[in-house]
């Protein structure tokens, strides 16, 4: 029987303090993980439908699942993902339970929480951290992106199939004022140097459907659709929302 509530582990950051936290769900036996940077949540185990369908939104592009076209070069079972954002790892172990997956590199700017699931401490740690086809990358993403060596500092100017990006709140609420770049034109035809022919760019954002973002994609990728996603919110006692921007190179 876990306590109430528990700080599991808290440090200072380039960022800010960063804190991992444990709490029991009101009126169940649950317990919730979150995470937290500074005054800010970044996630909640409460909350993962919209990190789950960023990675189903974006894969069901890619040959392999029904409907998808199949101009992509790659079978089903060898899709190189990338993942920007680690969080509580859900965006993370929906990709490797989909099985074109065949490599799966996830970025994360903080070392902190690499270690919170290299030592088992948040409930899905075990799955990303042992599983042989995912590496965690210790690297900021957004100066990765701008990088002609990209997100895989193993192979440098390797492309990738995917990219699923979650770590800002949305492209007008971001965590650091220098992410802001990656949302613009020049930021996001840099992004889609790093995907492969066809390759699919997903980003999730907490906010509604933002035309002006989307009209924005679609200068830049061949397609840009925006999709809404509902999940009940049980401390609302009603329905929220976020939205999965899903493009195609």
């Amino acid at each position: 029987m876990s306590a109430r509530f528990e700080e599991i582990d808290w440090r200072p950051t380039r960022l800010g303090d960063l804190s991992l936290r444990r709490r029991r769900s009101p009126g169940s036996d649950d317990d919730v993980y979150e995470v937290k940077l500074g005054d800010e949540f970044l996630m909640s185990s409460l909350f993962t439908a919209g990190e789950v369908e960023l990675t189903r939104l974006g894969l069901a592009e890619l040959p392999g699942a029904e409907g998808a076209g199949a101009e992509l070069s790659g079978a089903v079972g060898e899709l190189d993902v990338v993942v920007g954002g680690l969080g509580l790892g859900y965006t993370a172990v929906a990709a490797l339970d989909d099985p074109r997956v065949r490599s799966l590199v996830v970025v994360e700017a903080l070392g902190e929480v690499i270690d919170w699931h290299e030592r088992h401490l948040v409930p899905l740690g075990a799955r990303v951290a042992d599983d042989p086809r995912c590496r965690l990358v210790h690297a900021d993403f957004f100066e990765a992106v701008g990088d002609p060596a990209g997100l895989d500092p193993r192979t440098p100017g390797r492309r990738f199939h995917a990219v699923l990006l979650d770590i800002d709140h949305s492209p007008r609420h971001v965590l650091n004022p220098r992410h802001a770049a990656l949302y613009r034109p020049e930021g996001l035809r840099a992004l889609g140097r790093h995907l492969l022919p066809g390759g699919v760019f997903a980003l999730w954002s907490n906010d509604p459907p933002d035309e002006q973002f989307t009209a924005v994609l679609a200068d830049v990728f061949a397609t840009a659709e925006a999709h809404i996603v509902d999940f009940d919110n049980p401390l609302q006692g009603g329905t929220s929302t976020n939205t999965v921007y899903v493009t195609r190179t």
